[in-house]
């Protein structure tokens, strides 16, 4: 019983010590060869709720490595895009391939109007943060230079929050 006790208390200052170590982790700034990537950095925030510090690039943008349904692909955050925007050849090779008849959507870009398909993501994951049925549009891969992670995804979190360089998502 004795030893017992003891363990629970080795435990406790163990997970306390760990607890304060975890909390005062900071995030490296990227590295002048890492031109536009950023750092990711999971960290579970309580009980179910998750927690991603994204660092921008160089470019002054947040890129993010995504999963589609257990597929990796590469996404510009954008809070000007309503939804999630994906080139074609990107949404092929995760098994959405609109046929021409499905580009019967018309968006407006900065270069003008386009039509583009109505798509729906059963998934998408960063790190631990993990969100479902997110509504997507198929843009022609002439149209689009990155696939966009928009509101759709993002208003689906508890909260997003850009300060210092960083965006913060938490669900």
């Amino acid at each position: 019983m004795r030893q017992a006790i003891i363990l629970a208390i080795a435990l406790l200052v163990g997970g306390s010590y760990l607890a304060q170590y975890v909390d005062k982790s900071v995030v490296e700034p990227p590295t002048p060869h890492a031109a536009a990537m950023q750092t990711v950095e999971p960290q579970q925030v309580s009980a179910g709720q998750h927690r991603m510090q994204l660092t921008g690039g160089r470019d002054g943008h947040f890129h993010v490595e995504a999963r589609i349904d257990g597929r990796s692909l590469d996404f510009l955050v954008d809070t000007g895009a309503t939804l999630v925007a994906l080139r074609e050849s990107d949404a092929a090779l995760i098994g959405i391939r609109p046929m021409p008849r499905d580009y019967n959507m018309v968006a407006s870009t900065a270069n003008g109007r386009i039509k583009v398909a109505r798509a729906k993501l059963d998934r998408v994951e960063i790190g631990d943060i993990t969100v479902f049925d997110v509504p997507a549009i198929v843009f022609p891969d002439e149209a689009l230079a990155q696939n966009l992670l928009g509101m759709a995804f993002l208003s689906k979190l508890r909260r997003y929050e850009v300060a210092d360089g960083r965006l913060v998502l938490e669900q």
